[in-house]
């Protein structure tokens, strides 16, 4: 397996440090990672941001650091909810095959892709076949360029391993691939050695980050006492010392034959905060525990 670093992880959001897209790219390399994915939007590769020049200096700094792009991080929402005259499927979807063409030029041949949120506004079966119909003429755009466009079981559609699955094989192109990473199934409870080992054949990149659950209670002074609030909250802490058992999920993506591209990210407000040195130190670790245990 490949080893990447996600640059959401510095973008600044949720108080993180934020570098520059060639910043974090001297220290995704520092560090001693394979290669790098690379937000596609900003503060990070925004289509919308980036001249000929800018490009040149990202190739220039992937050059100077001996290190690869090889995931461009998409964020698509293929609900298309809203007013009914906007074009928003067209518009994620320009938007995909600008991302494929920034994807081109860097030397990555992977765009990942979220499905879609449910809120409830279409019938579940109309919403999964506009899902499947945007996916495809994703992959359709990008087979063009010899992109493969993985999808990541993070949004509602096609969140839990056999409906990815189902998903998968609606969309039905040689150039889509899955992005299955463990955190979705492990707070919903799936068997993740069992649900990576049948996802591995169809999956070219992983994701991962680990966390702790933090049960929620709301005092209800009539009885002075708490009553239980579901969902837990959860926290980022680093890797290997959270709830998600990797250890049974990458061993399940081996026998499965994964031999793709892992990547870690930090997305979301992290124990100890988001200063330079705490990033670097949850970015390390993962290092460590993947070598130590995997390779």
């Amino acid at each position: 397996m490949k080893l990447c670093l996600f640059s959401v992880s510095y973008a600044g959001f949720w108080g993180q440090h934020t570098l520059s897209v060639n910043d974090f790219i001297t220290q995704a390399a520092q560090l001693g990672y394979d290669s790098v994915m690379l937000m596609g939007k900003r503060p990070h590769l925004s289509p919308l941001d980036f001249t000929p020049e800018e490009i040149e200096s990202i190739q220039g700094a992937l050059h100077e650091h001996q290190i690869k792009c090889s995931i461009i991080g998409g964020y698509t929402d293929f609900s298309g909810t809203g007013a009914a005259e906007v074009p928003f499927l067209e518009m994620q979807i320009q938007y995909v095959q600008q991302l494929v063409h920034l994807a081109q030029q860097l030397g990555a041949s992977i765009v990942r892709l979220f499905t879609a949120y449910d809120a409830g506004l279409q019938m579940p079966h109309v919403l999964w076949s506009q899902v499947v119909s945007a996916i495809q003429e994703c992959c359709d755009r990008a087979a063009t360029s010899d992109v493969t466009i993985a999808v990541q079981n993070h949004h509602d559609v096609g969140v839990h391993s056999d409906a990815l699955l189902e998903l998968f094989h609606d969309i039905d192109r040689p150039n889509c691939k899955l992005g299955f990473d463990a955190w979705s199934p492990a707070l919903r409870n799936e068997n993740l050695f069992e649900a990576a080992r049948k996802m591995a054949p169809y999956t070219a990149i992983t994701t991962s980050a680990d966390y702790i659950k933090m049960p929620r209670f709301a005092y209800q002074p009539e009885l002075i006492n708490y009553q239980r609030q579901q969902p837990d909250m959860v926290r980022a802490v680093k890797f290997g010392t959270g709830f998600i058992d990797y250890s049974a999920f990458f061993h399940g993506l081996k026998e499965g034959g994964f031999n793709g591209t892992a990547t870690y990210e930090m997305c979301s407000p992290i124990r100890g905060g988001g200063s330079l040195d705490n990033l670097n130190a949850y970015a390390s670790e993962y290092l460590t525990w993947m070598k130590t245990h995997l390779m």
